[in-house]
């Protein structure tokens, strides 16, 4: 059996966060990336689907699913939607 190389996601970030300008815009997603977890974790745990979520607040599928890929850059009234519709309460820390 042949040595494999083996490169993990873990290697692979580690290589990239070396570039500053990579490690400066994977350092300023993380807001938008815990949001996206937040909200996938309290909707899954509702057991809702991105449409059953829509259709509860108001909206598409579609602007869910921005939010949810990091893509959307929602309103402070639409993530009040949000956190209403999923029965939590949204907070905000500084």
């Amino acid at each position: 059996m042949k040595n494999r190389l083996i490169y993990t996601l873990e290697m692979d970030l580690e290589k990239r966060l070396k570039n500053p300008k990579f490690k400066k815009e994977w350092e300023d997603s993380e807001t938008e990336y815990q949001l996206a977890c937040k909200l996938i974790e309290a909707r899954l745990k509702k057991g809702m689907s991105q449409r059953d979520l829509a259709q509860k607040v108001g909206t598409s599928q579609a602007a869910i699913s921005r939010i949810e890929s990091m893509n959307g850059n929602p309103s402070l009234s639409f993530l009040k939607r949000i956190s209403a519709a999923l029965g939590s309460k949204l907070q905000i820390t500084l």
